[in-house]
């Protein structure tokens, strides 16, 4: 049950407009949360499953239409193999748990990464978990799995270089919306909103080229602690930005309906 104090921000989010279509999110600090409490690390990522159906709920609420979350980098193989194990079986249990309920919902699940890098169960898990949500309208749930933008950036350059060698484009056909189009993001407008938890000031290998005009947020708030409110802040906080994309003020001023430059 909402508080009054949350209905207050919500309804204000709604009346000031100027609400971001596409958030991303960099779900900080779960190991954190955990370690404050004396428990394991798992503890943490499991915590913040409840604050990943939160957000997911919210954002068709307020008319997000794109959330994107870093579930889990490239550079997270490196951590210790209990806890990777732990992760992905939590991703298996999770999905298979919360289809139901997305499937209802209408939200639409993509996953951004090399899903064949995933165990087969959840790797499976997440193919199935699509195939049932390919026809819904609602919001788009991004799962960045195995996710590295570097790579993502370096897979765009080889396919784009292929495509050249094949003659099937040719040098002065390769400009920002060709690159867009050979991202794993192709088809999403760029990101308008990235939040991260924890407090922590960088971007993780996560969209590089997609985050160029988007505005970010940094929060203190450890991720298993990102409920509502806080989410709200974030919304307010962007509303009140003027995003000006290399423009003046006076110029933005005279803009109605501006398009960021790199979406398409």
């Amino acid at each position: 049950m909402f508080s009054k104090d949350k209905e207050k921000l919500k309804q204000q989010i709604l009346l000031k407009g100027n609400i971001p279509k596409h958030v991303a999110i960099i779900m900080d600090g779960n190991g954190r949360w955990a370690k404050k409490r004396g428990l394991p690390r798992i503890a943490g990522h499991k915590k913040g499953i409840d604050s990943v159906r939160e957000i997911v709920r919210l954002c068709p609420e307020l008319g997000i239409e794109i959330l994107t979350l870093y579930t889990f980098s490239v550079e997270n193989w490196n951590r210790p193999k209990r806890e990777i194990f732990a992760l992905m079986g939590l991703l298996l249990n999770t999905i298979r748990k919360e289809i139901d309920e997305l499937v209802k919902n209408n939200v639409k699940v993509n996953t951004l990464g090399i899903l064949s890098d995933l165990p087969a169960g959840a790797r499976k898990g997440m193919e199935e978990a699509m195939e049932r949500t390919k026809n819904n309208t609602g919001l788009i749930l991004n799962l960045a799995l195995s996710y590295s933008s570097r790579v993502e950036i370096v897979e765009m350059i080889k396919r784009i270089a292929k495509k050249v060698k094949n003659n099937e484009v040719g040098i002065n056909d390769i400009n920002e919306r060709f690159v867009s189009e050979n991202l794993y993001t192709a088809g999403f407008k760029d990101p308008d909103l990235m939040i991260r938890t924890s407090g922590v000031f960088r971007v993780s290998n996560f969209l590089l080229w997609q985050l160029a005009y988007t505005e970010i947020y940094i929060t203190d708030v450890l991720w298993p602690d990102f409920r509502a409110d806080e989410f709200y802040k974030a919304i307010l906080d962007y509303q009140n930005r003027e995003r000006r994309f290399g423009m003046v003020s006076e110029q933005i001023s005279k803009i109605s309906n501006i398009r960021n430059p790199v979406s398409f």
